[in-house]
């Protein structure tokens, strides 16, 4: 293959010589180092083959020697190619002409693609696009993507993010939607919290906001409520009379349903011990099985040992029953029992690899507690230590987290 592309590249002619000289010249051409290949008979006696366009000087003067003559009957390869160019000047020139007009052409935004959006259009996202100056058309030096993604989410309110990118003749924009709390139509509800915890981020979307960032609250508190009271008004508050009627107070609170996201910090507190030489039971590859057949109480073997062989075992025991007939129920059963036989082996730890072991499995089962894909802000490990020494390592682990705590409950 590679001597294929190098002969192409370089340049090779095809000739045919008389069949009676082909002896004399291939060995005289072989003693200079001329490549010679694709030998083949052609017609008249002659004898076609190949050769390289830089050794053909060579073969005119091997020609003269042996008294042959040669004719080169094609021409194959890159010069070749180049020289028909050279002498075609219009078909170079419009070649040369499409080149640059090609590159030209792809230095401009022929296409737009819009990917991510649902309830927002593409033609919503095409207009605020058009209002910075970018259209199909438009040189691609021209974008400034960032300036571009900044508009879009400023103009279309229902974008949490926005990325704008060229890729050729391509103008890429993926957006990604804002989800909000799932509309459960009229039904006036509170949000409340499921679990205590410290408020970290509150955003309203709708109800009466009744904890602020850096408050401490209670599983089943009110966060946010669907009572919105009116607007206070000190002008109306000094015309407001001393005593107003209960009526008159429902009627100016608007009740709606509660929606909003509020974060808290959450601790979780875990306990876990490690013994310093922990007892494992591995098997030893040794197994034996028993048969045996019940009938009521008293039991039969019918193939294995009375006595099990191992000191330390596994026992696997599978029954079966005779089918019952009309309710009446047959006391036979035929017991099978493997017994795997297991190696006790004991593995001590150091401190430091008893502490780390304890601290993995208490936030095991701390992650239990917690929700999927929790953010944990931060873990607290510490040694429990006791009066006495002992081969047992106790740990207390505290893990923070970021959880969404807001739950629906009706209004009261």
């Amino acid at each position: 293959m590679f001597f294929k592309l190098l002969n192409f590249l370089c340049g090779y002619v095809t000739i045919t010589l008389p069949e009676e000289c082909l002896e004399k010249f291939v060995n005289i051409a072989t003693t200079r180092r001329i490549y010679l290949w694709e030998i083949t008979n052609s017609i008249d006696n002659q004898v076609a083959l190949k050769v390289r366009l830089r050794d053909v000087p060579p073969l005119r003067h091997i020609a003269r020697m042996t008294r042959c003559r040669f004719h080169i009957i094609k021409r194959s390869g890159v010069p070749f190619f180049i020289n028909q160019l050279l002498h075609r000047k219009a078909l170079l020139g419009g070649a040369l002409f499409f080149i640059i007009v090609l590159y030209a052409l792809s230095s401009f935004i022929w296409f737009i693609d819009i990917q991510g959006n649902k309830s927002i259009s593409d033609d919503k996202i095409i207009a605020v696009v058009r209002q910075v100056g970018v259209h199909r058309g438009v040189p691609k030096w021209s974008v400034d993507t960032a300036e571009l993604e900044k508009t879009i989410i400023q103009q279309l309110s229902g974008l949490a993010w926005v990325g704008v990118t060229v890729d050729g003749t391509r103008l890429e924009i993926e957006v990604v939607e804002k989800v909000l709390p799932p509309d459960n139509g009229a039904q006036i509800v509170d949000l409340v919290a499921k679990k205590d915890g410290l408020i970290k981020e509150i955003l309203v979307l709708s109800g009466h906001p009744l904890v602020k960032e850096g408050d401490t609250v209670t599983a089943g508190q009110v966060l946010i409520s669907a009572a919105i009271p009116p607007p206070e008004d000190e002008e109306n508050d000094k015309k407001i009379p001393d005593v107003v009627e209960e009526d008159e107070l429902q009627q100016q609170v608007q009740f709606v349903h509660a929606r909003g996201i509020v974060r808290a910090r959450i601790w979780y507190d875990g306990y876990e011990e490690v013994k310093l030489r922990e007892q494992e039971k591995h098997p030893t590859g040794q197994q034996i099985t028993k048969l045996c057949m019940k009938i009521g109480s008293k039991e039969i073997i019918l193939m294995g040992p009375r006595q099990v062989p191992y000191t330390n075992y596994i026992e696997y025991a599978e029954v079966k029953r005779l089918p019952s007939w009309r309710n009446i129920v047959i006391p036979v059963e035929v017991i099978t029992i493997k017994y795997t036989e297991q190696r006790i082996c004991y593995h001590e730890f150091n401190r430091t690899e008893a502490l780390r072991l304890a601290g993995e499995q208490a936030l095991e089962k701390l992650r239990s507690q917690m929700p999927e894909h929790v953010k944990i802000l931060h873990t607290d490990l510490r040694e429990v230590k006791t009066a006495n020494e002992e081969d047992i390592v106790r740990v207390r682990l505290t893990v923070e987290t970021l959880e969404e705590i807001g739950v629906e409950k009706p209004h009261q």
